[in-house]
């Protein structure tokens, strides 16, 4: 590895340690139907909208994934077993915390104790993301991103495509 190359790779992980995923991931949820997107994307089609939104995120940094890193199994592993249990309990209590105020406080806890799950899950994925493992520089070209992200959630359906495109509308060119 070249001098210019070892610089280039310490001024991109002070680049990605500089800027808060989880800051971007808030940022373009808020934007218009990103949020709705997202939803669709993980109802419809099993997608883990903050791993979608950490490949938003890198795509935003001229990154992309060239192999899957190994710490993305743990990771997923919590999203599997913390974040999604933490889901399915809050939606599962929708209905009855309309008619319980009791309930309706555990659904909002519930919903932070979510929230900040996904947090802890966004600090890893950066995490992961500034030890470089994995990753390359690529085109910043939107229409690379959708494409690779379709590909990797073997993404078909017309509302599923649609919702990519709605995400990669709304990310900011890198």
């Amino acid at each position: 590895m070249s001098d210019d190359s070892t610089r280039l790779e310490t001024a991109l992980r002070s680049q990605l340690a500089a800027d808060s995923l989880w800051d971007f991931a808030l940022a373009l949820y808020a934007r218009p139907g990103v949020e709705a997107a997202c939803l669709t994307l993980q109802d419809e089609a099993g997608v883990d909208v903050c791993e979608l939104l950490w490949h938003c995120w890198l795509h935003h940094h001229g990154l992309a994934l060239e192999t899957e890193p190994e710490g993305l199994v743990a990771i997923r592993q919590w999203q599997r077993e913390v974040t999604s249990v933490l889901r399915a309990l809050r939606r599962r209590l929708k209905g009855e915390a309309g008619k319980s105020t009791g309930v309706a406080d555990v659904r909002r806890r519930l919903k932070r104790t979510e929230l900040a799950a996904e947090q802890e899950t966004l600090a890893r994925l950066q995490a992961l993301a500034e030890r470089g493992e994995g990753l390359v520089r690529h085109s910043t070209s939107r229409s690379k991103l959708a494409f690779f992200l379709a590909s990797r959630w073997q993404l078909q359906k017309k509302p599923q495509l649609l919702a990519l495109q709605t995400i990669e509308c709304q990310l900011d060119p890198p």
